[in-house]
């Protein structure tokens, strides 16, 4: 990933402020179809969920706009009901499940969230505006915007760790910082993906890997294909979709099956979707998305009827790390959890942060204070087995 920018020196800056728009309101904007335009999730993507994941989120975007009225960037955020304790699992507290019963609102916040509500975040800098400037004006009036929105609670989300430097303008202003379940990131750079496991793992880790892929050796029906469109069988792929989410013990969004139609659709250029079939039966699929040189695994679906004896995660990732290779991908990257069998495949950390901010100053204390022993990444013992597990802090 290339670093992150600074703009021109603060002395020679215009001014800068910051107001709600609607999506309406951005038909037809050019700094908002420019937004993300390096990125895999670029404005499509955020229009896409706009369009299909409504139920528990209320979209909307900041123009950021200068002295002259002009909209210079767009930085889409969310308004969503946050659990605060949900990725610690609150219903595990008895206390807390006593207050809730009088309190069914306790610990729970409307919040003001800048992100994207399914995936790792990014400021929208512009060629026009540097990414510091687009920090520095949101930092300026995004509490008294949260305010106007009876927000709260101000959440950056999930932002890679690369912003910490030009995000330390939000630390300055009362935020905190904390980090949110990684995502992963493995070097691919092999002729093979027997190469990969020669060269890149340890002999024990061999050996298991190879036990795991030898369930499904002797099995010659299970078959691959790739496409980027998935619309005719997207009946196929949502059922396996909600085994695994349903299998999750941490869950923020809830994908749609029109997410899924529509993300081929009209992304097909960014978009690709592994199916593997044993038979005609679906077994297993992913949704995969391309960025430079890097493959993003972002979402996996399996039939836990075959799944677990085939150990078809192992089989899938071997499949989807040789397309990546065969395609000239140099890194595999993945989204967060299921972390066991990434650390024994070598997969390096990619730390994701939650920057995080009560409106109240008097519970703004005491957030700061909290929020680093509430996220869950504290607390997985997996991930503490990372060599680069400190960087998440």
């Amino acid at each position: 990933m290339s670093a992150i920018r600074p703009g021109v020196p603060s002395t020679h800056r215009e001014t800068f402020s910051i107001s709600v728009v609607s999506r309406a309101e951005l038909s037809g904007c050019a700094p908002w179809m420019a937004t993300f335009a390096d990125q895999r999730k670029d404005y499509r993507y955020y229009e896409i969920l706009d369009d299909t994941l409504r139920d528990d989120f209320d979209y909307r975007y900041f123009a950021i706009v200068d002295n002259k009225g002009h909209i210079r960037a767009v930085q889409p955020f969310f308004l969503v009901d946050q659990d605060i304790l949900e990725g610690l699992g609150a219903e595990r507290f008895h206390w807390i499940s006593c207050i809730r019963r009088f309190y069914p609102r306790f610990l729970k916040l409307r919040t003001l969230m800048v992100g994207c509500s399914a995936g790792e975040a990014h400021l929208a800098a512009t060629e026009n505006l540097p990414v510091d400037i687009v920090a520095e004006t949101l930092s300026n009036g995004i509490i008294a915007q949260a305010s106007l929105l009876n927000a709260q609670l101000v959440v950056l989300k999930e932002f890679p760790s690369r912003y910490r430097k030009i995000l330390h303008c939000f630390v300055q202003c009362g935020f905190a910082r904390a980090p949110s379940m990684p995502m992963t990131v493995l070097d691919i750079g092999y002729d093979s993906f027997d190469a990969y496991m020669a060269k890149a793992l340890k002999s024990s880790s061999r050996r298991k890997l190879r036990k795991k892929l030898a369930a499904t050796a002797g099995i010659s029906d299970i078959r691959m294909s790739v496409t980027d469109d998935a619309t005719s069988f997207v009946d196929e792929i949502y059922p396996l979709y909600l085994q695994v989410l349903g299998r999750s013990r941490m869950q923020f969004e809830k994908l749609t099956k029109d997410f899924f139609r529509q993300v081929g659709q009209r992304m097909s250029d960014k978009v690709r979707f592994f199916a593997w079939r044993r038979g005609n039966a679906l077994v297993a699929f992913s949704l995969c998305m391309v960025q430079g040189d890097s493959l993003y695994a972002e979402y996996v679906g399996f039939d836990y009827a075959v799944a677990l004896d085939l150990h078809l995660y192992h089989y899938v990732v071997r499949d989807m790390i040789s397309w990546g290779i065969g395609n000239g991908f140099r890194w595999f990257r993945s989204s967060g959890l299921n972390y066991d069998p990434k650390l024994h495949m070598r997969h390096r950390l990619d730390p994701i942060d939650l920057y995080v901010r009560h409106t109240s100053a008097l519970a703004n204390a005491m957030f700061r204070f909290a929020l680093p022993w509430i996220v869950p990444a504290r607390y997985d013992a997996t991930l503490r087995l990372f060599p680069d597990y400190k960087e998440l802090w």
